[in-house]
């Protein structure tokens, strides 16, 4: 199975299941300069502070093996399929810009986190990147029939993907999960929204932009 996924699938799986070798190897306290830690605090022995290539280099991080199981079982499941419709180069540019873009929100959330008196922890893993595939996914392939892990239902993938936001929303909005980074898996797929709507030249992005043909809506 492994040798038949698409090649950029393929290096992510190999990059983040690497990384968490070395994390396991040489211990999580070296590569806290690599995690994100929200704006406005100070490095010191226990935390690095904000550093620009936090954004992605905390993506390929994960805090426990199920945390990584879970997210590369995700990509290869689902980011595979989105991967032979738009090809390597279209695949990872979007992958990066979710990883990104749920970073940018785990800021904002931070920074308002520190501003209210809380305390500032850092965020690593990659499902921001997983959530905006799970996005694309969605759009790619509504009427897809998916199953859950937890409990096993059987169920259209866009609905899926609806079930997932709006979870995330109210366990981000009551703290249901302390320690998960609900706010961050919504920026995932915010950011993969946008940049499909920029890609098909949709609003906010223009009317008159020509869809891209390699671009796909299976019904």
């Amino acid at each position: 199975m492994f040798s038949r996924l698409p090649p950029v699938t393929k290096a992510l799986l190999i990059a983040n299941g690497l990384m968490f070798l070395l994390q396991w190897l040489l211990g999580n306290d070296r590569f806290a300069a690599f995690v994100l830690w929200p704006p406005g605090i100070d490095g010191n022995l226990f935390s690095q502070g904000f550093l620009p290539w936090q954004i992605l280099t905390y993506g390929f991080l994960h805090g426990s093996f199920m945390h990584l199981a879970f997210n590369m079982l995700t990509l290869a499941m689902f980011g595979s399929q989105v991967e032979y419709v738009w090809g390597p180069r279209r695949f990872l540019i979007f992958y990066l810009v979710c990883v990104a873009g749920a970073a940018l929100c785990q800021l904002a959330v931070g920074w308002w986190t520190l501003s209210q008196g809380g305390e500032a922890y850092p965020t690593l893993g990659a499902s921001g990147g997983i959530f905006g595939l799970l996005l694309a996914y969605g759009l790619l392939f509504p009427n897809q029939r998916v199953m859950l892990l937890f409990p096993p239902i059987p169920m259209k993938a866009r609905t899926l993907v609806i079930l997932y936001a709006v979870a995330e929303l109210l366990f981000g909005l009551n703290g249901w999960q302390p320690g998960v980074a609900h706010f961050a898996h919504l920026g995932g797929m915010l950011f993969g929204w946008l940049l499909i709507r920029y890609w098909s030249g949709k609003p906010p992005f223009g009317r008159n932009r020509p869809r891209n043909p390699r671009m796909r809506v299976v019904r």
